[in-house]
């Protein structure tokens, strides 16, 4: 997958249920069928943050690659947001928020997902309908 792909990629971590509901969430609420979905555990993933440079990758954060750039955790949620169904991109108003307290509730969310939400031992996300939106390699 090159980057030079215009539709945003969302890299999840494809073992947890918090993360693979949020994937469901965005699924339904994309009506311009805009992003591209890859798991955080998948080659492709691997690939794409290496042709970005970073080589670091925690899987702790959800990512949103738009073009070159590299948005992590709560910036990723709200870009997200901002896209999606009218309704749901109102969710952008709390960028108002500063970052670091933004990231401290994701970070706390991040670290209690699998205690909180569970986790599966690999990643099975099949939606039939969706797989054109999934990055495999």
């Amino acid at each position: 997958m090159k980057l030079s792909n215009k539709k945003p990629i969302i890299l999840f971590d494809g073992v947890c249920n918090l993360c693979n509901g949020s994937v469901q969430f965005i699924l339904k609420h994309d009506c311009k069928k805009q992003f591209l979905f890859a798991s955080l555990q998948s080659d492709a993933a691997a690939k794409l943050l290496l042709q970005l440079n970073n080589k670091n990758n925690e899987l702790k954060s959800l990512i949103l690659i738009e073009g070159n750039k590299i948005y992590k955790k709560s910036d990723a949620v709200l870009k997200i947001a901002r896209r999606l169904d009218p309704f749901w991109n109102v969710f952008y108003v709390f960028k108002i928020i500063p970052k670091a307290l933004r990231d401290m509730v994701y970070n706390i969310v991040a670290k209690n997902r699998y205690k909180w939400f569970g986790k599966k031992d690999k990643c099975q996300f099949e939606i039939v309908e969706y797989k054109n939106r999934f990055i495999n390699n």
